[in-house]
């Protein structure tokens, strides 16, 4: 038996592409839907399948033979004609949040979405309607999540993780971006949805979901953000229904004891006032620092993820804003939502090479009483492109 060196060639005709294998003069030809895999490239096609070892195998001189994995890709293409994508896109929204609260990282829940309407498409032929589509789906969707998270540690702020800082340098240290619950943008879902459940959406709800076990995490968010039935989370968990209230008392309960600072800082306004936000920008972009501070709460704090360092006090931030002053000044907002509508603003600031703003942070300001109590700074670029946001603004 020879392993056969294989080329994928893709080409695409409406919703479809062609993926054509070739080896040792010979080839196969599959017409598969990809419109699961928005915006791929075909170089990106063919290293997912390449990642996915679809393969084929000679058995004979001349004329190739399938592998197990080339059969079961033919057998899943058949299925093309009955696989229901706009069923699938109305679940999307959903899904994600879904995926996004689980795993805190808007990044890792488009991966889990993605590899789940794969999934789906791949085991389509298996769905026996022994349960509802949606339930199906988001079975296939909690098991990636909950394989996910076995695998990874605990994502947090920097507020939960550490002290604020003693000595006001510039901040050095950093944790991996997989070490941090970024913002998400908005998933697409219903209006009068996203109102219900924004709260749910709330960083510091994201962060204190992340101290549940996977499976208290997977069953909490069903019951008390999506409002499933016990029945319905039993039959998609592979749990009974008295398992699955057991889980959710046990999840309820250790969420009332955590004590995270970055709860007790969003005892917060439902909205930041505008017309704070707007005054906080002028000060910021004039980078006047005293008008800067005096926006603050006494106990206000700044947070500036991957860095580990946070700041509190209006003595500690003056110091700190005359520190980076070089850093920050001549910068620009935009004004974004994020993590179901909340506002936000996006921070570019002046390039190396001197024309343009290039993106730089993304500002979540906490309220209280009209005064900002807690700014988090993520400084993670690549959110910028996932907010649909430029990647340079004129100065």
């Amino acid at each position: 038996m020879h392993s056969a060196e294989w080329t994928p060639m893709i080409t695409e005709s409406g919703s479809y592409k062609t993926v054509q294998y070739t080896a040792m003069g010979g080839c196969r030809h599959y017409r598969q839907p990809f419109a699961h895999l928005t915006g791929s490239s075909s170089a990106q096609l063919s290293k997912y399948w390449e990642r996915k070892m679809y393969s084929l195998v000679f058995l004979q001189k001349r004329g190739l033979k399938e592998s197990p994995f080339g059969r079961s890709l033919r057998e899943a293409s058949m299925n093309e004609t009955v696989f229901d994508e706009p069923l699938f896109a109305s679940l999307k929204p959903g899904l994600t949040s879904f995926c996004y609260r689980m795993l805190g990282s808007i990044d890792d829940a488009d991966d889990a979405v993605q590899e789940t309407s794969i999934r789906v498409w791949q085991s389509w032929s298996a769905f026996r309607q022994d349960s509802s589509f949606q339930t199906w789906v988001y079975r296939i969707a909690s098991n990636l999540c909950l394989d996910k998270l076995r695998q990874s540690k605990r994502r947090a702020l920097p507020v939960d993780l550490f002290d604020p800082a003693v000595a006001i340098v510039e901040p050095r240290d950093t944790l991996p971006d997989s070490a941090w619950i970024w913002p998400s943008p908005d998933f697409g879902g219903n209006p009068e949805d996203r109102l219900i459940r924004s709260e749910t959406l709330q960083l510091c709800f994201i962060a204190l979901l992340q101290t549940l076990p996977p499976r208290q995490r997977a069953v909490l968010i069903l019951k008390d953000v999506f409002e499933w039935s016990s029945k319905q989370i039993a039959e998609m968990l592979a749990m009974s229904p008295a398992a699955v209230n057991s889980a959710l008392q046990r999840a309820r309960e250790r969420m009332d004891r955590a004590k995270l600072r970055s709860d007790e800082l969003s005892s917060m306004d439902v909205q930041p006032d505008p017309q704070l936000l707007s005054r906080y920008v002028e000060a910021f972009e004039q980078f006047d620092i005293a008008a800067l501070v005096a926006l603050f709460h006494e106990e206000g704090c700044m947070s500036m993820p991957p860095f580990e360092m946070w700041i509190r006090g209006k003595e500690d931030l003056s110091a700190f804003y005359s520190l980076t002053r070089w850093h920050c000044e001549g910068s620009r907002f935009v004004p974004i939502t994020v993590n179901g509508g909340y506002p936000a603003l996006a921070q570019y600031m002046p390039g190396k090479e001197g024309s343009g703003l290039v993106p730089w942070g993304i500002h979540v300001i906490e309220t209280k009483r009209d005064q900002i109590l807690h700014v988090q700074n993520f400084i993670h670029t690549p959110l910028f492109s996932r907010f649909g946001l430029p990647e340079r603004i004129e100065q």
